[in-house]
């Protein structure tokens, strides 16, 4: 088989690329062939009909007719033509056209654009409204009258999205899209990730958003809008005159809508897609198949989770404190009293005196100015972000094995692999996105997914092998599952020997992880052990995931040396669908360290105490750099209550929330001597602060962020600042030029020049390479060629290979007997950590309204607690009060908190400051409680419209097939052959 094949099209020889369909061949060259129900990220679908070409005489789909050397094909023929006039007719008996008043007129309608294109005047058979109500939730709406059944949104939930919630029901006498078992939406599986109304050809399935103010005349209520459609339709001389009415007032919609590109703020998967704005109402937010991290898809946060940049509570002037409260100041007076206060201390006690927190949500320009404010103006390396909570111990692992601290591929290469293994993470609600990739491989290509986690999550109920070890072990079942593979005869020798070194010094450390050991102190049997191993071993391409569950420990680092180790024995490095990928809990923390927020290492991970590299950051600053590391935020706390640091400057961190152990660390903001915080709202830190300063969001700015493939993309402003607020970067700024540091960034393109001209790895990073969708992933050279996958050649250490690196596992804290119930924690789907953001999203917060304890049936039983039922967990370091959550996803006295509350429910109100013994990343996971019951009977803490009551019907795609036996079908060229 060739990779080039010729064809004829329309009596022309035509070259092209094989393995494509026949649309696909015609779209290549330029063929103008209907396509309503087919969509590049989808498919062929096989619904609409409106594709038909003539292929060696017979008529075909050409979207789902693969095409071959010496192939004829015929787009123009008069029965071609007349079966296409079939097929949209029977669309306009589904889809009533009124495109003037219609809020989706904006140029993108592929009905209104394909009747355009087919100039259709007039149809055969009326449209005919159907016997359904339009139906809605929070977030997006269904109109049954204007859908067409082209099964384009089933297909993106069932086989892209794979929540698996809409089918459509052919056996209806008027078929419709229905959710789940036919209930409404909002009783449904829908997790409102807004694939549907994302991929809808017309505006069946619309953003709320949208409803009311895309066009000029689509705010009419319902009673003046249905006589003017009417009126329109009964007058009208043919589909021409009023398209082109409506095309322009469709061109007149563009001078009030703006279409702004921008990356999502929360998680990590780095989802980017256009913002859809009407001065500042945000009417919808738009993926692109071109973005490179998730193409057409997006959560319901991303999607739909953009209320708080207009939230009524949006610091807009610098407050200074004021006794116990705070007024309100110009920006000259908390800039003065910031350097007053900076000076002072730093006079007094030194720069080490003073202290810095960079932001995993701020871009990378901000984290690189935020370093260099604190070592290039006040003389300190001081200065952390808050990978320090999650995954500097990963980063500690890659460093170690394989010399570089992130991904090893792209998402792209998880989709390929043969195995994923995940361990410690919840990805289908941390990285719902980048979860959807791993449920269709494995739903459509018959991937193997292995996961290892405490709690029988959605991504566990899919796996093949579900193990649950016991918390804090997993070191150990993966010593023993890379001991059992190499005892076997299964280690990829010949990788190991020309990639790896301390092979046979790695393998002797490996001896006491014998099964029975593992499966005495894991809790998993041998036979799981086993299997694991097996099928790791018949896998060709393996990559592990994972996230908090490993890297919250004590023994984090460890642990995560130990799943690189295990991907080296078995030669699952430097190819495709192979791989280590810590999963990046926010938006920008890889970046934030990328960029050097590190107390030892400066942008591009280089290290202070280097004197040659020091000394290029000198004479780039012009001034002298202190030489030894700073404190990381776990020290900085320490030190506040030593009294040897006195300041701290912090933004778009909500420490006193995030931080482990926080009644510490509230005492220890307490303590110091001047604290500047800024950031969108008067968060829990903030309220200590003796300066807040008024920050602008990712839409209110331009920059860059890094996603956890260490992939670089650009955000445009989307919005103005609100009020007296400010982009970070611009703040840093203003605060070092106080300082008279004599900064003079115009733009944050600047601040990334100099950073690539100091940082090897981003050396040909520039804002021309990153226009518009593109990206890079580092590291990237000097000539803009960037390394999507990693040590494909070599692995970044002096003689070119890679390195085992032994481990011991170190037991979890130990607690008192009374201490009962183990407490895991983490992130649901809806809300993002704190809440900050999310819980001023009504809709959001409509359906899930705050945090609650999932306790288990075993446990409900044995202490009569139920849905509603409050109780106070209590640590030795602190009390919590919670709403309970019967559930089986977690099982006897394990626990499980979600991340999202800062008042009575705030899990860190139980964390102690026990801390990963390398990174001291906080030990998280390592907590233990008892139990008190403060209200036996209460309502339940999920709504009844939460997702997870659904009951989802998983199917392959949108079942064309029983459209096709309807009595009431017949393909068009079967119905033109026979009018013939």
């Amino acid at each position: 088989m060739t990779d080039k094949i010729e064809i004829e099209v329309n009596g022309e020889k035509v070259s092209g690329d094989n393995g494509q369909s026949a649309l696909e061949f015609l779209h290549g060259k330029n063929e103008d062939i209907p396509s309503v129900c087919y969509h590049p990220s989808l498919g062929a679908i096989e619904t609409c009909d409106t594709c038909i070409v003539e292929k060696n005489g017979e008529m075909v789909r050409a979207c789902s007719s693969e095409i071959d050397s010496g192939d004829v094909l015929n787009t123009m023929s008069k029965e071609v033509k007349e079966a296409r006039k079939v097929a949209i007719d029977r669309i306009l008996y589904n889809h009533e056209l009124y495109c003037t008043v219609c809020d989706y007129n904006n140029g993108g309608c592929e009905i209104h654009n394909t009747v355009k294109e087919m100039q259709v005047e007039h149809q055969s058979v009326p449209f005919e409204p159907k016997p359904f109500e339009k139906d809605s939730n929070s977030f997006y709406r269904y109109d049954p009258d204007q859908c067409i059944l082209c099964g384009r949104c089933v297909e993106a939930c069932q086989d892209v999205q794979v929540t698996e919630t809409l089918t459509i029901d052919w056996e209806r006498e008027r078929p419709r899209v229905i959710w789940d078992n036919d209930v409404p939406i909002e009783e449904s599986s829908c997790v409102s990730c807004g694939h549907c109304s994302t991929v809808c050809p017309c505006n069946a399935m619309m953003e709320n958003g949208m409803e009311g103010e895309a066009g000029y005349m689509t705010g009419m209520a319902e009673d003046t809008l249905r006589p003017l459609i009417d009126i329109t339709k009964g007058v009208e001389t043919g589909y021409s005159s009023i398209l082109a009415v409506s095309d322009m007032e469709a061109s007149m919609r563009e001078s009030r809508i703006e279409k702004t590109k921008t990356v999502c703020t929360y998680c990590g998967v780095g989802c980017s897609f256009d913002v859809w704005t009407k001065g500042r109402d945000i009417l919808k937010v738009e993926p692109q198949q071109e973005a490179p991290a998730n193409g057409i898809s997006t959560c319901v946060k991303g999607k739909f989770g953009w209320d708080f940049v207009n939230s009524e509570e949006r610091l807009t002037k610098p407050l200074i404190r004021d006794g116990q409260s705070f007024r309100e100041a110009e920006w000259k007076e908390a800039l003065g009293l910031i350097k007053q206060k900076f000076t002072k201390i730093k006079e007094e006690h030194g720069a080490d005196a003073l202290s810095f927190i960079s932001s995993s949500k701020c871009t990378n320009e901000e984290s690189y100015l935020m370093q260099k404010l604190a070592r290039g103006v006040i003389g300190t390396n001081n200065v952390d972000n808050c990978s320090r909570y999650c995954q500097s111990p990963a980063t500690m692992g890659l460093f170690r094995t394989v010399g570089y601290g992130g991904d090893s591929g792209s998402i792209t290469d998880i989709q390929q692999a043969d195995l994923v293994l995940t361990i410690g993470s919840n990805t289908s609600e941390s990285h719902p996105v980048l979860a959807t990739r791993v449920k269709s491989s494995h739903k459509l290509r018959k991937q193997k997914l292995i996961v290892s986690d405490l709690r029988k999550h959605e991504m566990a109920q899919r796996s093949d092998l579900f193990i649950r070890p016991e918390s804090g072990t997993d070191l150990i079942w993966l010593s023993a599952v890379t001991k059992y593979i190499i005892d076997q005869g299964w280690a990829d020798e010949t990788f190991m020997a020309e990639n790896v070194n301390g092979v046979e010094e790695y393998k002797e450390t490996l001896e006491p992880y014998t099964l029975e050991y593992a499966s005495e102190m894991t809790g998993i049997s041998q036979e799981d052990l086993i299997q694991t191993a097996e099928m790791i071993h018949e896998s060709g391409k393996v990559c592990i995931l994972w996230a908090m569950g490993v890297t919250q420990h004590q023994g984090g680092s460890d642990t995560s040396t130990a799943i690189s180790n295990l991907l080296l024995v078995t030669g699952n490095y430097g190819k495709p669908g192979t791989g280590a990928y810590p999963l990046r809990g926010h938006n920008n923390v890889q970046g934030a360290s990328d960029f050097g927020s590190m107390p030892d290492r400066f942008p591009g991970y280089q290290f202070v105490t280097d004197e040659e590299v020091r000394g290029s950051f000198e004479q780039a600053w012009n001034t002298k750099l202190p030489e030894h590391a700073g404190l990381n935020n776990h020290e900085m706390v320490d030190a506040i209550h030593e009294g040897t640091l006195k300041s701290m400057y912090l933004k778009g961190e909500d420490m006193g929330i995030v931080d482990s152990n926080i009644n510490y660390v509230h005492s220890a903001f307490e303590k110091l001597d001047f604290f500047v915080v800024q950031d969108l709202f008067l968060t829990t830190t903030a309220q200590f602060a003796d300066v807040v300063l008024p920050a602008s969001p990712s839409l209110e700015k331009e920059g860059t962020f890094t996603n956890t493939e260490r992939r670089i993309q650009r955000l445009y402003q989307v919005l103005e600042p609100l009020g007296g607020s400010k982009p970070d970067w611009e703040i840093i700024m203003a605060i070092a030029n106080e300082l008279d540091a004599g900064w003079e960034y115009s733009h944050p393109s600047d601040i990334m020049a100099e950073a690539a001209a100091l940082t090897p790895i981003f050396a040909g990073v520039s804002y021309e390479r990153l226009e518009g969708y593109h990206s890079l992933q580092w590291p990237v050279h000097a000539d803009g060629t960037d390394e999507p996958m990693l040590f494909a050649e070599r692995f970044p250490f002096e003689d070119g290979k890679a390195r085992l690196y032994p481990v011991e596992w170190t037991e979890p804290v130990q607690y008192e007997e009374e201490y009962d119930l183990q407490v895991n924690n983490g992130r649901l789907l809806e809300h993002f950590h704190e809440g900050n953001m999310t819980y001023r999203s009504r809709g959001i917060t409509r359906e899930t309204p705050r945090a609650f304890v999932e306790v288990s049936p075993q446990l409900a039983e044995e202490r009569s607690l139920r849905d509603g039922t409050v109780v106070r967990l209590v640590s030795p370091y602190g009390a919590v009060k919670l709403p309970c959550l019967v559930t089986e996803r977690v099982q006897k006295k394990e626990i499980y908190i979600p991340l999202n509350d800062d008042g009575d429910g705030a899990v860190n109100q139980l964390t102690s400051s026990y801390a990963d013994k390398d990174t001291d990343t906080p030990a998280y996971k390592e907590v233990r409680v008892k139990m008190e019951i403060l209200q036996e009977k209460g309502s339940s803490p999920l709504p009844k419209i939460n997702h997870r009551f659904g009951n989802p019907q998983p199917q392959i795609g949108v079942q064309v097939e029983k459209k096709w036996q309807r009595q009431d079908y017949t393909f068009p060229g079967d119905t033109v052959k026979g009018g013939r």
